[in-house]
């Protein structure tokens, strides 16, 4: 019998069935959903992120319409078409100073700020240089968006990651480089539970407390009608970091999770994140690599971190991460990669995505580095499925080999074909549809190390693990059930 990952107050804050759920990669397919769910909101939209620009379009490959598509002008449409409904808006303080330093006019942030009906409000309710990294979408409380994209500029892109893609620009018409990200939409329990996480964290940043909408009696329904739902009638998981804070006390749940997933894979570990700089969750992994009978585990990763500072200390500790992993790796299990597209340009991985075998599926805003384990505000859905629930680990594994088909540039077909032939091997399968040119995967290499890198590699000033004075306390539920695959003596 496998046992399971979740546990409400361990691994999760709460258990909720979905009557509907998807995966919806990248933005060009996310902000024209969330635009399609908006349209039916009666009630109540509320938007928790990390950043938003007003000025972004949501379908800049789609002809101009009746309404508006730029994001402030079209919250307001929204708000003059329907006098019930409230929107709330809950954007990051240190956002607001990026707003004004990338040029986004304050127009409607200011009049938001006064509005009967749009309330933008600015979240500092956490420790100093610690960030409100959630990223929530919930309309009426019926169907929600939860994941790692948030609505701001640079972030819109479809699937092809074109070299010169027209409508990837910026708002002064800047083209934007390639941008691969993700995020969920559910429906049902689930919905109205991420609902609450909303309210709550509205609730800590503003004082504010907001009621539940009461939708009985309702037969409106925001899903939107071009997203056709993966899975049906399936228990989310829904899991949080969010830092020791005034009287708040700690919450890890998703490192927690995390470090059950990796404990509980059998043949393989997919992840897609923007880092990979948590020595915990690396030594989790080297232990199981070094295991006879061990997983496979593959990482997509940016080419580079964005930005000289995050560089310096995010590229220079995934280094000694790499290097962890195979001082561990006798087998030859691990493999980390970045995608490129056609002409060869590196595609930024944004997503944050964690695959088990073909039975758990983790994706949010949590990154695998540390502030995303105890520092940020975070929150991740996870669903997990039976060994005997066979149709909904063929939807678990259909989905990881149409990511894995996207970075190869190749059909979901022919990556389902090539695992066959690869015994279900990820790296098998990578190396078998790769290519030296054009679309594909392609490995990130040693990095040079010079006194400068190894001053700020794992540096607590970027990338905190804890609010000072605050501890790591191994999880009982993680020694009971996991222990011996987590805090066993590495003997690689």
């Amino acid at each position: 019998m496998t046992t399971s990952i979740l546990a409400e107050g361990e691994s999760c804050w709460r258990i909720a069935e979905a009557d509907r759920f998807s995966v919806i990669v990248d933005a060009g397919g996310f902000f024209r959903l969330a635009r399609e769910a908006m349209l039916k909101a009666q009630h109540s939209i509320m938007l928790i992120g990390w950043d938003f620009d007003t000025r972004i379009r949501l379908t800049p490959d789609q002809p101009k319409g009746d309404r508006p598509d730029k994001l402030g002008r079209f919250l307001e449409d929204l708000a003059r078409q329907n006098e019930a409904l409230q929107i709330r808006i809950l954007k990051w303080d240190y956002g607001l100073l990026s707003s004004i330093t990338r040029g986004e006019t304050p127009f409607h942030m200011l009049r938001w700020m006064v509005s009967r009906q749009i309330h933008l409000k600015l979240d500092r309710a956490h420790p100093p240089l610690a960030a409100h990294h959630m990223k929530l979408l919930v309309i009426d409380d019926a169907v929600a968006f939860c994941g790692g994209i948030d609505m701001t500029v640079g972030r819109w892109d479809t699937r092809e990651h074109l070299e010169d893609n027209p409508n990837r620009l910026s708002p002064f018409g800047k083209p934007e480089p390639p941008w691969h990200d993700a995020t969920t939409c559910a429906s049902g329990p689930a919905a109205r539970a991420l609902g609450e996480l909303a309210r709550d964290r509205w609730e800590m940043a503003t004082g504010e407390r907001i009621d539940p909408i009461d939708t009985s009696g309702s037969a409106a329904d925001p899903w939107p009608e071009a997203l056709q739902p993966e899975f049906r009638n399936v228990r989310i998981g829904i899991a949080r970091t969010s830092p020791k804070y005034e009287d708040r006390r700690e919450v890890v749940e998703i490192e927690t999770a995390t470090l059950a997933m990796i404990a509980s894979a059998r043949r393989s570990l997919y992840i897609e994140s923007q880092y990979f700089a948590n020595r915990r969750l690396a030594d989790a992994m080297a232990r199981r690599l070094a295991e006879p009978e061990g997983p496979e585990i593959v990482i997509v990763n940016p080419k580079s971190a964005s930005g000289w500072l995050e560089e310096k200390t995010m590229d220079t500790a995934r280094a000694r991460m790499i290097k962890r992993m195979q001082e561990a790796d006798p087998h030859g299990r691990f493999r980390i990669v970045y995608p490129v597209n056609d002409a060869g340009t590196a595609i930024y991985v944004h997503a944050k995505i964690m695959i088990v075998d073909d039975r758990i599926l983790k994706l949010g805003s949590a990154n695998l580095n540390n502030r995303s384990m105890g520092y940020d505000t975070e929150s991740d859905v996870i669903l997990e499925v039976s060994d005997e629930d066979t149709e909904l680990r063929a939807a678990i594994r259909a989905r990881r080999d149409d990511l894995i088909a996207e970075h190869l540039g190749t059909s979901v077909e022919a990556v389902t074909e090539a695992m066959a032939v690869s015994g279900g091997s990820l790296i098998g399968t990578i190396d078998r549809l790769g290519r030296a040119d054009g679309r594909g995967l392609r490995a990130i290499g040693e990095r040079e190390m010079g006194l400068d890198d190894e001053l700020v590699a794992e540096s607590d000033l970027v990338d905190p693990e804890r609010p000072a004075g605050i501890r790591y306390r191994t999880s009982q539920f993680l020694r009971n059930r996991f222990g011996r695959r987590l805090f066993a003596a590495h003997q690689g």
